[in-house]
């Protein structure tokens, strides 16, 4: 009985958790902002986005937000990100909140994402200096 209980232990851990296939995982989204990655980033925009930098706000088509946040981490590289909260009770609208560090400072940052047939988009991106 022991041993089952380990060998299913063992198993569970081992095992990855494919409750949700990877296209529908933020894992990209964080990784290009991580890297600061404006085109891979852009991936995975909506046909319009919500953009915030710094208080510098509108709506933009997915070609001009990959302008303004290519200009953003020129000026803005990134030295580490890392998300610190998660939202994702309803299947079709997640966000996240994160910390952004860059050699000129801390940003927060909010990302809102829907479910899109079978991707996520972002939808609105916020990076707002602490």
């Amino acid at each position: 009985m022991l041993n089952q209980l380990i060998l299913s232990l063992l198993l569970w851990i081992a095992v990855p958790d494919t409750t949700y296939p990877p296209e529908h995982s933020i894992d990209p989204i964080i990784v290009a902002i991580d890297s600061g990655s404006s085109s891979d980033l852009a991936r995975y925009f909506d046909a319009s986005i919500s953009l915030n930098i710094n208080g510098q706000q509108g709506d933009f088509s997915k070609s001009q937000a990959e302008i303004v946040l290519k200009d953003f981490f020129k000026k803005n590289p990134p030295l580490k990100f890392s998300l610190v909260f998660r939202s994702e009770n309803n299947p079709s609208l997640s966000s996240y909140i994160g910390d952004y560090q860059s050699g000129k400072g801390i940003y927060k940052v909010f990302i809102k994402v829907n479910q899109q047939d079978t991707q996520i988009k972002v939808y609105s991106l916020g990076f707002v200096k602490v």
